[in-house]
C-alpha cells in the first residue's frame, strides 16, 4: 500500500526530467522485512519498465546494518544488492562492527557515502568511504553526497572507532555538504541529493543554510513522513529552490517512492512522496532461501499463542514483548532486576513459533549482558536520564524496560515513582526524591548501558560487575522458552505507567 499527495506546479514542460526514487532507511537488520521489500522492490521495477522517459534511483540513507553479527551484516549488504541500492550514507550501525569490518567491506557493490568523517588511512573504512559520487540515467546525471551521524560516537560502542575516524560538528558538517554540492555544480550537475544520516533536526536546518540541494533523503531519528507539505518537509535553500526531506521510519516498517520533476535548470517542479508498508508485500521466497541458508538450521524454542501488535512510537511507549524478554533474563541469570534500553528490541512476538530468525529480528544487536551491583540511586538516576527521552529530539535515548521494577513516568520526561519487586511479588516503593545509596541490587542489562553509552555514565561502574556473560539476551530467551510447556500468552501488565505532564 502507498500513501502519496503531489505538489504541482501548473508550468510543466515537455523537456523537464521526471525521476522516481525508491528509497529505504534504518532497517537495522529486519531480514524479514528485508525479503517483503523485495517484493515490493520488484513491483517497482516491472512498474517503471516501460516508463522509458522516467529516471530511476535506489537510494539508502544507512543503518542497514546492525550489530557485530556478520551473518546480519551480510543479509543487510545482499538485501541492498539484491534490490538494486547504488549508493548508501554511512549510518552508526554500519560503523558497529569495529575490529571485524574487514570481514563485511568487501561484499559491498554499492558506493557508500558520507561527506563529513575524516578517517585515519590504515583504517579499513578509509579506502570505502567517498564524500559525493555522480550517476547518470538517460543522460541525465544526479549528484548524490552522504552524511554519517554527528553524534556517532554516542551511538556506537567505545572502540577503535573513536581512534580512527572523526566526524565534524553541526556547522562543519553543513560547510562539507555545500563544499560538495559547490563541487557537484561545478561540473554542471543541477539535480543533487543528500543521503543523510543526520535526522530529521539536522535535515531542515541543512536544507534552510545550504544552496543546491533537492532531495534529503533522511535517517537516523526514525520519523515517518508522509506526503508534501510546506514548512513540514518542504522548505527553501538559501537561493530560494525548493528541497524536498522525507524518511520511511524505522526497523524496515516501511519503503519510499519518491517521484520528481526537475526543469532545465534543476528546479523542482512537481513532487509526489508515496510511503509503502512491508507488511502489505509477500516474503519473497528465493530471498527468504538464500537468507536461510546463511542462517544455517533454524531451532524451534517454543511457542506463542497471542502477543500485542506491534508498537507505534518505538522509544517511548510500554512495549510487553520487551516486558517478557527482560523477564526471561531475569529468571535465567537469577538478579534482582533486569533491564533492556527501547533501542535494543528491534521486532514483536506473533502467534506462533519462536525460532532462531525470529529471535534474531526482536534482538538484532546481539549485545553481551552483565551482571551489576547497582545502588538504589544510580538505578534512580539512569531512569530519569532514560525519561527525558519524551521530550528528548527523536526521543533519545529511548526509555528502560524493566523486570523486577515497575515506574510512572510523564510525558513531560519525568519519573514520577519507582516501584521495586521482589521475586515473590513483594512490592517495595522506593523513594525516588531521596534515593539509598547504601541499598544495592544485582542488575543485569547489556554492555552498551553498563559502559555509559548514550549518556547513561552513571551505570558505567566497572568496578561492580559481578559478571560478564559471553552470550546476549537470546540466550535467556531460549532457556526460559525451552522449559516451558504452554504457548507463551504475552500481555501488558502495566509495568510502566505514563501520564500527562
Amino acid at each position: 500500500m502507498l500513501k502519496g499527495r503531489e505538489m504541482i506546479n501548473p508550468i510543466i514542460q515537455q523537456n523537464n526530467v521526471k525521476t522516481s526514487i525508491f528509497y529505504i532507511n534504518d532497517y537495522h537488520g529486519k531480514s524479514i522485512n528485508m525479503e517483503r521489500t523485495v517484493t515490493a522492490s520488484n513491483e517497482f521495477d516491472a512498474r517503471m519498465k516501460n516508463q522509458k522517459d522516467v529516471d530511476t534511483l535506489k537510494l539508502s540513507s544507512g543503518d542497514i546494518m546492525i550489530g557485530e553479527d556478520f551473518k546480519t551484516n551480510e543479509l543487510a549488504v545482499k538485501f541492498q544488492k539484491i534490490i538494486g541500492i547504488t549508493s548508501s550514507a554511512v549510518g552508526n550501525h554500519e560503523y558497529d562492527m569495529q575490529e571485524k569490518i574487514s570481514s563485511v567491506l568487501p561484499l559491498f557493490g554499492y558506493n557508500l557515502l558520507a561527506a563529513n568523517v575524516q578517517i585515519n588511512p590504515s583504517n579499513p573504512w578509509s579506502h570505502k568511504i567517498k564524500a559525493s559520487v555522480v550517476e547518470e540515467r538517460n543522460g541525465n546525471k544526479y549528484g548524490i553526497i552522504g552524511t554519517s551521524p554527528v553524534d556517532l560516537y554516542k551511538r556506537v560502542k567505545v572502540g577503535i572507532i573513536q581512534q580512527d575516524i572523526k566526524v565534524s560538528k553541526v556547522k562543519e558538517t553543513i560547510n562539507d555538504i555545500q563544499q560538495e554540492a559547490d563541487k557537484l555544480k561545478a561540473q554542471g550537475i543541477n539535480k543533487i541529493i543528500l543521503l543523510s544520516h543526520l535526522g530529521n533536526t539536522l535535515d531542515k536546518i541543512v536544507a534552510n543554510q545550504t544552496d543546491g540541494i533537492d532531495v534529503i533523503l533522511g535517517g537516523h531519528s526514525h520519523d515517518l513522513i508522509f506526503d508534501v507539505k510546506e514548512g513540514e518537509n518542504l522548505f527553501y535553500s538559501k537561493s530560494g529552490e525548493p528541497v524536498i526531506i522525507t524518511q520511511a521510519g524505522r526497523d524496515g516498517k516501511n519503503f519510499g517512492i519518491l517521484n520528481l520533476e526537475f526543469d532545465q535548470n534543476g528546479i523542482i517542479k512537481k513532487v509526489q512522496n508515496n510511503i509503502g508498508t512491508t507488511r502489505e508485500f509477500k516474503r519473497n521466497a528465493p530471498v527468504k532461501y538464500i537468507f536461510d541458508k546463511i542462517f544455517g538450521a533454524r531451532e524451534t524454542y517454543g511457542y506463542i499463542k497471542s502477543a500485542p501488535a506491534p508498537l507505534s512510537h518505538d522509544l517511548i511507549e510500554p512495549n510487553a514483548h520487551a516486558y517478557y524478554i527482560t523477564d526471561c533474563i531475569r529468571k535465567d541469570l537469577d538478579c534482582d532486576i533486569a533491564i533492556l534500553p527501547s533501542p535494543n528490541i528491534r521486532g514483536y512476538f506473533e502467534a506462533g513459533k519462536v525460532d532462531t530468525r525470529i529471535l534474531g529480528d526482536i534482538l538484532p544487536f546481539q549485545n553481551k549482558l552483565y551482571k551489576m551491583k547497582y545502588s538504589e540511586k544510580d538505578l534512580v538516576e539512569g531512569f530519569k536520564l532514560a525519561s527525558k527521552s519524551f521530550t528528548n529530539t527523536a526521543n533519545k535515548p529511548g526509555i528502560f524496560y524493566p523486570s523486577g521494577l515497575k515506574y510512572t513516568v510523564a510525558t513531560n520526561g519525568s519519573l514520577k515513582s519507582m516501584t521495586f519487586i521482589d521475586k515473590s511479588g513483594k512490592e517495595t516503593p522506593i523513594d525516588i526524591k531521596n534515593p539509598r545509596a547504601d541499598k544495592y541490587y544485582t542488575v543485569v542489562l547489556n554492555d552498551y548501558c553498563a559502559q555509559g553509552n548514550d549518556g547513561f555514565t552513571v551505570l558505567n561502574q566497572p568496578y561492580n560487575i559481578l559478571e560478564k556473560y559471553p552470550f546476549d539476551a537470546t540466550k535467556c530467551v531460549k532457556e526460559v522458552l525451552l522449559k516451558t510447556k504452554e504457548p507463551v500468552e504475552i500481555s501488558d501488565d502495566g509495568r510502566i505507567q505514563i501520564i500527562p505532564g
